[in-house]
């Protein structure tokens, strides 16, 4: 029989899982055309709805972890020819551009030091220069553990007709994602992140401008298994079938999305924000010091510089994980070997998870 130890993660993801969430993963499977199944598939995206901030009737969960999220929307709002804008200060950004690349966009960079955040204004201002049809950001930069403002960008997005179009993988259900109150066009997540529940999903939101543009592609979608023509017909139409979904995944997210609106969102941002000050300053005094922008640095992705006198980084991580069943994360890109990813997300960011990372290092570091 399979023995998989149990590991307290506190790595950029994915993140523990609550006792409930696991349970709902071992409920009866049944169809995915069942209408008890149906009566899921509602309820979870009127919940998906209330954690976007969103009246979207376009939300769903996609069959697929973040990144099929991300392939969904750009593959879908992306047509050949089109100006796309891409801001890059970290992985993802870089994926996104690829992405959008693969989809045919003829993609302009803006660039930003990693654990940098991009300046609004400057954001207006190639927007103004460029006049692109698509804009994607990062709103949580889970490489370098910083917050991207998104607030005032969409004005200038749709007075030249662009789609705004936000990466919300980290921060969704751990930090306020607005996407009605912000003018968002479209957005995606992961399960395995704030939410808590294991990877394999990605909450997806579109408004009515950007289903527009999916409706009246002069091309067809490139990806038929993404096609929100399509797919968004089995979750939000005629219920015609599409694929078959995975079934106790959206078990797993019903029961998951249930614990943060029973929470409430705004505890659960307080929360994320207490426990993520306290480990700062525990790990200040230890002499730690962040490397993302301390004015817009991410409450569950924290980004640290390796300790002077850590030779062997990753021979520490290893330690942690062997000796103390402890995850955590190694820089990536041009943070890999300089930076540590510590992350308090969803059911991990409490107190008792902090006083064990701290000790765990404590005793790793002596």
């Amino acid at each position: 029989m399979l023995q998989v130890p149990t590991r307290y993660l506190h790595g950029p993801g994915p993140s523990p899982v609550p006792p409930s969430v696991l349970n709902a993963l071992s409920q009866p499977c049944i169809g995915h055309m069942d209408p008890v199944f149906m009566q899921i598939m509602n309820e979870v995206r009127q919940m998906m709805q209330k954690v976007f901030q969103t009246e979207n009737e376009m939300t769903l969960a996609c069959s697929g972890t973040g990144s099929a999220g991300a392939e969904m929307l750009v593959d879908n709002l992306v047509e050949p020819g089109d100006v796309c804008l891409v801001g890059i200060n970290g992985v993802f950004g870089g994926r996104l551009t690829d992405k959008a690349k693969r989809a045919g966009g003829t993609v302009h960079n803006m660039n930003a030091d990693w654990g940098q955040v991009f300046s609004q204004d400057a954001i207006i201002a190639e927007v103004e220069r460029l006049r692109p049809k698509i804009v994607i950001f990062v709103h949580a930069e889970t490489s370098t553990g910083v917050c991207q403002p998104f607030d005032r960008l969409a004005e200038a997005v749709h007075a030249h007709d662009g789609l705004l179009v936000m990466d919300c993988v980290t921060s969704f259900a751990g930090l306020p994602v607005k996407i009605d109150p912000w003018g968002i066009d479209a957005a995606y997540s992961g399960t395995q992140k704030c939410l808590s529940c294991p990877p394999g999903l990605s909450p997806v939101t579109l408004s009515e401008r950007a289903m527009h543009k999916v409706r009246n592609r002069k091309s067809t979608v490139n990806s038929w298994y993404l096609d929100l023509n399509l797919v968004g017909n089995y979750w939000t139409g005629n219920r015609a079938y599409h694929h078959t979904a995975p079934i106790n995944m959206n078990y797993a997210l019903h029961e998951a999305l249930r614990l943060v609106l029973e929470e409430g969102l705004e505890p659960r941002f307080v929360r994320h924000r207490r426990v993520h000050e306290m480990l700062k300053a525990e790990l200040e005094k230890r002499g730690f010091s962040y490397a993302s922008d301390p004015q817009n640095s991410l409450p569950m992705l924290n980004l640290v510089n390796i300790p002077a006198g850590v030779e062997n980084e990753a021979g520490i991580r290893k330690r942690l994980l062997d000796e103390f069943n402890l995850e955590i994360g190694g820089g990536l890109g041009t943070l890999a070997g300089k930076c540590w990813r510590i992350g308090l997300m969803g059911h991990g960011a409490r107190e008792e998870n902090l006083r064990l990372i701290l000790d765990a290092l404590d005793q790793v570091l002596a």
